[in-house]
């Protein structure tokens, strides 16, 4: 499996090698040698699943302490652009984001840590996967507008569909007044 490390600490992107054949395709998903070996965590204890249309953005989600989650995330069919911004306040990366173009042909995967917000907007029709190391827990989750201003992130698409929960999240400088200049 093929790591690639991004500039955010503890974000990183994980590339099976994909065996293919006139029978279809096999690839190995997790290895916890590998996983222990970057110091990702082991005890995923949730997993979840999302079918979303073109075009559809969900985020930016996240869950405060003590239910805070990192996930593993990938896309069992489809493309989308995966989006992990850094709230963690002592990170020197802390306000910046990375994108993954996450896609099921390369089966390749996100890591996010704990202290992340978190979305994706389907460039295809798409079946979102991910493993939680937390479970969810309604009255800690929380999350920023997609579109904020301060973030500024590049989503790729004009007119998302955005659920109406997503549209009334705060701002990031509501979130983090001592963070914005």
């Amino acid at each position: 499996m093929q790591v690639r490390q991004t500039a955010i600490e503890g974000l990183i992107e994980l590339i099976p090698r994909i065996f293919e054949d006139e029978r279809g395709h096999f690839f190995e998903s997790y290895n916890k040698p590998l996983f222990v070996s970057l110091g990702l965590p082991m005890d995923f204890v949730q997993d979840n699943q999302s079918f979303s249309i073109k075009g559809v953005l969900r985020g930016l989600h996240m869950q405060h302490e003590p239910f805070a989650q990192g996930k593993l995330v990938r896309v069992l069919t489809g493309q989308v652009l995966d989006i992990a911004v850094d709230l963690r306040p002592d990170s020197p990366t802390f306000g910046q984001y990375e994108s993954f173009l996450l896609d099921a042909r390369l089966a390749n995967m996100a890591y996010i840590p704990e202290g992340f917000a978190h979305g994706f907007v389907a460039l295809e029709d798409s079946i979102f996967s991910y493993k939680c190391t937390n479970v969810y827990n309604k009255a800690s989750e929380s999350g920023i507008r997609w579109n904020d201003p301060d973030l500024n992130i590049n989503w790729g698409v004009t007119d998302p569909i955005v659920s109406e929960k997503d549209q009334e999240l705060k701002f990031f400088r509501d979130l983090y007044p001592q963070a914005v200049v």
